[in-house]
């Protein structure tokens, strides 16, 4: 099961700082909170639905094609958690148009 943040203190698209590593990210802060990546599960390329490309505004197709969002699901533990018992799965996302890293989704 996953959930999409939402209520108190986290919201869609949570601005989170991320150092990357050469396969993807290797740590991201939460506001005090470092979370260290011990696997990176899955990673993927998401674009703009077709019928929000238009409003993106001038650059043709092959840019709507290549501009999105990078995302990367990993299993991550809060620093000095055991893994064991406190990993986490987490969607985070790297917006190149905007240089915005985000975290968009937990997963139960």
């Amino acid at each position: 099961m996953s959930r999409v943040l939402s209520g108190v203190g986290e919201r869609i698209g949570e601005e989170v700082q991320v150092e990357r590593g050469p396969l993807g990210p290797a740590q991201f802060w939460r506001g005090q909170s470092r979370y260290v990546v011990g696997e990176l599960l899955d990673s993927w390329v998401e674009t703009a639905p077709w019928w929000q490309r238009g409003a993106a505004g001038a650059g043709g197709a092959s840019a709507e094609l290549v501009a999105g969002r990078e995302v990367w699901r990993v299993e991550a533990v809060r620093a000095g958690r055991s893994r064991m018992s406190f990993a986490g799965v987490f969607d985070l996302s790297w917006e190149s148009a905007d240089d915005r890293w985000s975290l968009v989704r937990v997963h139960d």
